[in-house]
């Protein structure tokens, strides 16, 4: 027997419960019968129309919020592609039938996103119930205990979302604090004209998923130079400071070592005494030009990808080993060779670049070897941008991203 054929839109106005679905910039693109029914809107005065010219605030009550709050839900599932339940709200509807008479309305909303297979979101679900009688409950004195105590919570959760509020500004605060931390600890990187290199760091969109990714160019003896990159486990202004102490010491490292396996093997000894710089990974690949060769040695970090002349691309995943703080006793780290062209393209990344949710890092490292063929002929600043525009979600990166383009 085959299966039945579904008609999703036939089932969307059947859906129980007061259900809308909103453009991007907040335009109705659907409604369904339950939502027409209670809110007291037709078709025509809902679909192609923007939101809050349908349902204003209430212009006599100067302390209404309710459009402000639900703004703000919809902008934050736009922005991170989650879902976002809101606290009780009061939102007074005008009468359809009597323009200026507005009766006092309270809801439940749920907002949720759609989004495409790369993350963008393109419609948003509104989904309302009217809990107005509920509120009204608790005015009236028939001494139903129960029916007095569930209005009791409209008032906890005004609470609660004045609480959610101020969680949300001081995050909005930590971020733009960790932020200008970050942007003070990674300043473009003194390199000689003659080498060609593109540096960027992107942001993650949301406040609590940002600072701990770092890059690190150094200029050696004779024609020598070290790159690296690396990426605490963390976020935030914990995370900005672990990686600024990290960055430095690798960077100090570097410098000295002999070697990118002898730099990390120092870094993991300092990582110990640093708070929070345990399973932090980072690969160091030390450039000679008079050799024309690649060494490199990697904890626990996805690899480097070199991009030849010909088209081809070799990742530098022959020398890996733990992250940083993995081992109970330090070891010496591997460290292998790679040799390379004049006008290859060596391209390193933290992990925000290419790994997604529920997918094989082999997908990711997939997408990368496509992107550096397709801009084969690309300068590395129109590289670094095509990348960062071709590999990141629409929607904004999820995980803050390092990134580093050095043509050889």
């Amino acid at each position: 027997m085959s299966e039945p054929v579904i008609d999703y839109q036939a089932v969307f106005q059947a859906l129980p419960g007061m259900v809308a679905l909103l453009k991007p910039d907040l335009v109705y693109a659907d409604a369904n019968e339950d939502f027409l029914r209670f809110s007291g809107r037709s078709r025509e005065q809902l679909i192609g129309h923007y939101l809050f010219e349908v349902f204003p605030d209430n212009p006599n009550d100067p302390e209404a919020t309710g459009a402000r709050n639900l703004e703000a839900s919809l902008r934050r599932v736009l922005a991170s592609g989650e879902r976002d339940t809101m606290a009780l709200q009061r939102y007074d509807v005008q009468s359809r039938d009597h323009p200026g008479v507005w009766a006092e309305r309270f809801w439940s909303p749920i907002n949720a996103p759609v989004k495409t297979e790369d993350g963008r979101v393109v419609l948003l679900v509104h989904r309302v119930e009217e809990v107005t009688e509920l509120i009204r409950a608790r005015s009236r004195t028939d001494g139903d205990r129960t029916r007095v105590l569930e209005a009791e919570l409209y008032t906890r959760a005004r609470e609660l979302q004045q609480v959610n509020e101020r969680l949300r500004q001081a995050h909005t605060h930590e971020r733009e604090v960790a932020l200008a931390l970050q942007d003070a600890m990674l300043p473009p990187p003194f390199i000689a004209d003659h080498h060609q290199v593109a540096v960027r760091y992107q942001p993650a969109v949301s406040a609590l998923n940002v600072c701990g990714d770092w890059y690190d160019l150094v200029e050696l003896d004779g024609e020598q130079m070290a790159v690296a990159v690396g990426d605490v486990v963390g976020n935030g202004l914990a995370a900005a400071g672990v990686m600024g102490q990290l960055r430095s010491a690798l960077s100090a490292a570097m410098r000295v070592s002999a070697s990118p396996a002898r730099a990390l093997e120092a870094l993991g000894l300092y990582a110990r005494s640093v708070k929070g710089a345990e399973s932090t990974t980072a690969v160091s690949v030390h450039i000679d030009w008079d050799s024309l060769s690649l060494t490199y040695s990697s904890a626990g970090h996805l690899p480097p990808a070199l991009l030849r002349g010909d088209g081809t691309v070799v990742f530098l995943d022959q020398a890996t080993d733990p992250p940083l703080g993995a081992r109970l006793e330090p070891m010496p780290r591997p460290e292998a060779r790679q040799g390379f062209t004049g006008g290859d393209v060596l391209v390193l990344y933290t992990d925000g670049l290419i790994e997604r949710r529920r997918e094989d890092i082999d997908v990711g490292l997939g997408r990368l070897t496509r992107a550096l063929i397709s801009h084969l002929t690309l300068q590395p600043e129109q590289l670094a941008d095509a990348l960062l525009l071709d590999l990141l979600p629409t929607g904004g990166a999820t995980d803050d991203t390092a990134l580093v383009v050095l043509r050889l």
